[in-house]
């Protein structure tokens, strides 16, 4: 439990640097309580469509993994991001993705400031 509760925290941190950093991630809420609120929740949607559905995408996708040196893991992790949009405005949460290129960027922001939190915080249950 304690693992998760970690690496849900861990992916509201990286969310915020991706909204903190792109003009086109949006996060929109009236107080400081509910953006991190709205964080908190989409950091579980997040965590969410990575458990289940990237994996299955990147079984589908694993020749093109080799074929461009996991390359593809960019465009994977965008998809992610935009499913993650898509879904946080099905939910009503105040949560938006606007465009492709901008996904790419936000996933490589998330990638890179969860694997460093990841890292410096504990993985043991």
């Amino acid at each position: 439990m304690k693992n998760f509760v970690v690496k849900t925290l861990a992916n509201a941190v990286a969310l915020a640097a991706a909204v903190w950093l792109l003009d086109k991630i949006t996060l929109t809420g009236d107080s400081t309580g509910s953006k991190t609120l709205t964080l908190l929740v989409v950091a579980l949607l997040f965590g969410l469509v990575n458990f289940l559905v990237k994996p299955v995408v990147q079984v589908l996708t694993f020749p093109l993994f080799i074929l461009t040196l996991g390359l593809i893991t960019l465009v994977v992790n965008a998809l992610m991001l935009l499913l993650t949009s898509w879904l946080a405005d099905k939910l009503d949460v105040s949560f938006h993705v606007e465009g492709f290129w901008t996904a790419v960027l936000g996933g490589l922001i998330i990638s890179v400031v969860s694997w460093a939190l990841n890292v410096a915080l504990p993985d043991k249950d």
